[in-house]
C-alpha cells in the first residue's frame, strides 16, 4: 500500500505533458496501446461503465460539471473525471460532489503502479503518462462504486487522449477555438479533426455553436461516422432572459422538452452556451434508458458549482477569479466585465503559460484595466514576468507592475484598490488555483 503522498510523489514521477511547454506528437508517444495494455490488466474497469465523453476548447469542465449536477439531481450516481485541478490533484475524480478520498486514491494508485511493473517486465520501455494513469485510477473508482454513468473530459484534443478508450452513449463538442496549437495544428480544421477523434460509429453527438467551417466538417465526419449530430444554435436553442452577479435565467428548447425558466448561478453568455449542450446531452442519454425529469434539469443548474470560472469572491474590494488561458477565454471573461461591472476601476493579475496566445489574452483583458499586476505561477510552463511584460504592455494604459508570486500580487492589488474596486486573477487554470487557496476560498478538504 501507499500513503498519500507515496502515491501523489509516484504520480509526479511519471511524464506529465501538462507541465511540459513542448512535446512531441508522434505516435510513439501520443497513441492509446499503453492505455489499452494497462487496463486490460487492471481487468478493464471502463467497459462496464456507461459515459457521456466531452472534448472541445472552450467550456469542457463547465459542461460537464452542469451535466453531472442535473444528472445527480435526478437522483443518479455520477461520476466525474475533469482536469487539471485547482487545488487538489483529487478534485479530478468526483462522485457527485464529492472528491475521491485519499484513502482509496492511495490504494488505486498502488494497484496501477503494480500493473504498469508487470507490463514493464515483459516491455522494458513500458512507461504510463500521468494523465494515463490519472484515467485509469477514475476508471477503476467509478467502476467500484458502480456509477450509473460517468461523465468524462479529454485532457487535450480527442483522438490520442486516453479517454478515448471508451464508447460513450453520447459525445459532446464544446466550442472549439485555437488552443495547443503545437500539439493539435495551428488552424481551426486541424484541431477539430483532433477533437473529432471522440465521435464514435453510431454515436449522438452534441455540439455547441461553431465557427462555420468547423460546424461543416463535424457534419462531414458525423456524416462518414454515421453518427446523428445535434447541434446547440439549431435543433436546440437558448434565449438569455437576465444576467446579474448572482447568476442567469434563460430557456431552452431542447431536442425533446421546452424549459421556459431557468437559473444557472454562473455568469456569462458563454456558461448559458454550456447549460443549454449540457441540456441536450441529458435528453439524449434517455433513448438510453436513463431518464431524467425537465425538474431535475431545472434544480440541477440551480445547483452548479464550478469554481474559478467568473468566480466573484464574497468580499470587499470584490475579487474575480477566472481560468481564461486563451484568447476565447479572455474575451468572454472582457464581456463579463464589462456587462456586470460597467463603472468600476478593474485591477488585473496575470499570469500566462509558455505555449498560450499571451497577445490574444492581453489584447482582450489590458485595454479595460487600470493597472495590470504581472506574476509567475509554480508551474515549469510558466512565462517569465518579464516576457510577460514585454508582449503585453502595448495594450496597457501604463506599464504593468511585477510581483514574483501569487501572494505579493495580490497584496499589491489590495494596496492599490479601494473598497469599491475589482481585482481580477486570471491567465492560467494554475493561477486559479494558487489563488484559491491563497484567499482561502476552497471547499477541498
Amino acid at each position: 500500500m501507499f500513503s498519500y503522498s507515496e502515491a501523489t510523489n509516484y504520480l509526479n514521477s511519471l511524464i506529465n505533458y501538462e507541465k511540459i511547454a513542448d512535446f512531441p506528437s508522434h505516435k510513439r508517444f501520443l497513441n492509446l496501446q499503453r492505455m489499452r495494455e494497462l487496463l486490460d490488466l487492471l481487468g478493464n474497469p471502463h467497459r462496464s461503465l456507461k459515459f457521456i465523453h466531452i472534448t472541445g476548447t472552450k467550456g469542457k469542465g463547465s459542461t460537464a460539471a452542469i451535466i453531472t449536477s442535473i444528472l445527480t439531481s435526478g437522483g443518479l450516481k455520477v461520476g466525474l473525471y475533469t482536469s487539471p485541478h485547482l487545488i487538489s490533484p483529487r478534485e479530478r475524480i468526483r462522485i457527485g460532489k464529492d472528491i475521491i478520498d485519499k484513502e482509496r486514491f492511495s490504494h488505486l494508485v498502488f494497484q496501477i503502479k503494480i500493473a504498469a511493473e508487470k507490463i514493464r517486465r515483459v516491455s522494458p520501455y513500458f512507461s504510463p503518462t500521468f494523465f494515463e494513469v490519472y484515467t485509469s485510477l477514475a476508471f477503476l473508482h467509478f467502476s467500484l462504486e458502480k456509477v450509473d454513468l460517468a461523465v468524462m473530459e479529454v485532457g487535450m484534443g480527442g483522438r490520442w487522449d486516453a479517454t478515448n478508450v471508451i464508447n460513450p452513449l453520447v459525445g459532446v463538442i464544446t466550442q472549439i477555438s485555437l488552443d495547443h496549437i503545437k500539439e493539435l495544428g495551428d488552424n481551426l480544421l486541424d484541431i477539430t479533426k483532433e477533437k473529432a477523434g471522440i465521435i464514435k460509429r453510431k454515436t449522438k453527438i452534441v455540439s455547441s455553436p461553431q465557427n462555420p467551417l468547423v460546424t461543416s466538417l463535424l457534419e462531414k465526419i458525423c456524416q462518414e461516422r454515421e453518427a446523428h449530430l445535434y447541434r446547440v444554435g439549431k435543433e436546440v436553442t437558448f434565449k438569455l432572459l437576465n444576467s446579474e452577479k448572482e447568476g442567469q435565467t434563460f430557456k431552452v428548447k431542447g431536442i425533446k422538452g421546452f424549459y421556459p425558466d431557468l437559473f444557472i448561478p454562473l455568469v456569462g453568455k458563454h456558461q448559458i452556451i454550456n447549460a443549454s449542450t449540457a441540456i441536450a446531452a441529458v435528453e439524449l442519454i434517455e433513448k438510453e434508458g436513463i431518464s431524467v425529469s425537465k425538474e431535475s434539469i431545472k434544480q440541477g443548474l440551480k445547483k452548479v458549482y464550478w469554481p474559478a470560472r467568473v468566480e466573484i469572491l464574497p468580499q470587499r474590494p470584490t475579487f474575480i477569479v477566472d481560468c481564461a488561458h486563451n484568447r476565447a477565454s479572455a474575451e468572454a471573461l472582457a464581456q463579463c466585465l464589462k456587462k456586470l461591472f460597467p463603472k468600476r476601476r478593474i485591477i488585473l493579475i496575470l499570469s500566462v503559460l509558455k505555449n498560450k496566445d499571451v497577445e490574444g489574452i492581453g489584447k482582450s483583458l489590458c485595454p479595460l484595466v487600470e493597472t495590470v499586476i504581472v506574476t509567475k505561477v509554480n508551474s515549469p510552463r510558466a512565462l517569465y514576468p518579464d516576457e510577460l511584460v514585454g508582449r503585453i504592455k502595448k495594450y496597457c494604459y501604463s506599464n504593468p507592475l511585477i510581483k514574483k508570486d501569487i501572494s505579493s500580487a495580490i497584496a499589491k492589488a489590495k494596496n492599490l484598490a479601494e473598497k469599491e474596486d475589482i481585482i481580477c486573477i486570471t491567465g492560467s487554470v494554475y493561477l486559479a488555483g494558487e489563488a484559491l487557496n491563497y484567499l482561502n476560498h476552497t471547499k477541498i478538504s
